[in-house]
């Protein structure tokens, strides 16, 4: 949901209807008012805080947080950047976010940390490493399925999708973690494939505290993206959706029938890395694959066919353009007997 697919409008619009509003920061200079082209350095910080301040504005009393990637070169600039415009939870993955406690100490307790992670291990690990260095455990973890979820993911390529992955299980193993480790109560919340109520139940059935959805948002009016993109979504089958490799090291799920073209027609322009976004990147390095910043631009500004579109598994069941509130309404409902426990990934 980065680079302006999940911005200022979405996450205010979801917040407004009593959901945790979340902007992404990657990529959010790109398309603004701050950038030139060259300076995405200085223009990130600038307008991320432009799109916090606007989610507010659209819901003063909700709750607006941000996601941010490790992987990101201006990782700790964003994060402070949240901090300073009034974020009140940060969710962190693409990485392991070991040093977000220290970054964020002047704002503690203030703004919740909330890790990504694909394996209890990783919680563990997260948890050693925050307690020992800073004395304090995640606010809440996001377990997230890469044999589900769109974007970028935690897990080896060759993990992905061979069926022994199960999402649940690591969802109850992180919380007893939590509860025998440290006899703590740290909410968990299920990320990928998260579609309707019925897996909003099954999700909360089956341990979870809370669900991040991202995919099911895009189709909205509210959603940031250009209209094309939210087209691709309505368009796409279950077999346009698979895996691509991104320069950042890390595969990612995506709408795949435009891959080539877009590696080959970055390259045919001979272009440069623009912006050194990424800590790790085979595009900046040797050329390889293709620059993950203006994919995902282009795509989002309506050129689906030269940019690259994220997505779930489950981006082929959207069949229409409907609203955020409308979402909260079916998943909800007046009858509903659920909190709302949900955010826009």
């Amino acid at each position: 949901m980065g680079v302006r697919v999940s911005a200022g409008n979405l996450a205010g619009h979801v917040a407004r209807c009593g959901g945790f509003g979340t902007v992404a920061a990657a990529g959010i200079g790109v398309n603004s008012r701050h950038f030139n082209g060259k300076n995405l350095a200085v223009a990130d910080p600038l307008a991320f805080q432009d799109e916090i301040r606007k989610a507010y504005s659209i819901a003063p009393e909700g709750v607006i947080g941000v996601n941010c990637m490790v992987a990101v070169t201006n990782y700790a600039e964003m994060v402070v950047a949240a901090c300073e415009a009034g974020a009140k939870f940060i969710v962190s993955g693409a990485g392991l976010p070991m040093q977000l406690p220290g970054i964020t100490a002047e704002h503690f307790p203030e703004v919740a940390l909330i890790p990504i992670v694909s394996s209890s291990r990783a919680a563990q690990l997260i948890a050693r490493k925050w307690y020992k260095n800073y004395g304090r455990l995640p606010d809440a973890v996001v377990v997230e399925d890469p044999d589900t979820a769109g974007g970028h993911l935690g897990e080896k390529l060759e993990n992905i999708g061979n069926g022994q992955y199960d999402q649940y299980e690591t969802v109850r193993a992180v919380k007893a973690y939590f509860r025998e480790t440290w006899e703590a109560e740290v909410p968990v919340i299920a990320a990928g494939g998260i579609w309707d109520r019925a897996d909003v139940e099954h999700a909360l059935s089956q341990g979870a505290d809370a669900v991040q959805m991202a995919s099911r948002f895009v189709c909205t009016d509210e959603c940031d993206a250009d209209l094309a993109f939210k087209q691709a979504y309505l368009d796409c089958r279950p077999e346009d959706i698979g895996l691509v490799m991104s320069p950042a090291g890390l595969p990612g799920r995506a709408i795949i029938k435009h891959i080539e073209q877009i590696r080959e027609g970055q390259l045919a322009a001979g272009q440069k890395c623009p912006s050194n976004c990424l800590h790790r990147c085979t595009y900046k390095e040797s050329r390889e694959r293709f620059c993950i910043v203006e994919a995902l631009d282009r795509a989002q500004r309506g050129d689906v066919v030269n940019g690259l579109v994220f997505c779930g598994t489950n981006a082929w069941k959207a069949d229409r353009i409907s609203t955020v509130a409308e979402i909260f309404e079916e998943l909800f409902g007046v009858s509903a007997a659920l909190p709302k426990m949900v955010s826009n990934g």
